[in-house]
């Protein structure tokens, strides 16, 4: 994906800013939804996200810190 693109996209639920992971899913972390990426296109509607495990939202909060939007 575009990194442009993830610069400006946001979690549809809180607003919050959206990790990439080794799956390049877009991860919020404070909801702990990962949204699917196909084709290149997001798909940002809640009700298509997984929910993330509290131990995978900790580990990508972490690396976004050091790192933000760089792939897991």
């Amino acid at each position: 994906m575009d990194p442009k693109i993830t610069e400006v996209l946001v979690c549809p639920v809180c607003k919050g800013p959206l990790a990439v992971n080794k799956a390049g899913e877009l991860v919020c972390t404070a909801c702990r939804l990962a949204y699917g990426v196909k084709d290149g296109i997001p798909d940002m509607i809640e009700h298509n996200a997984r929910t993330v495990s509290e131990e995978e939202a900790e580990k990508l909060r972490a690396a976004r810190t050091a790192a933000p939007l760089d792939p897991l």
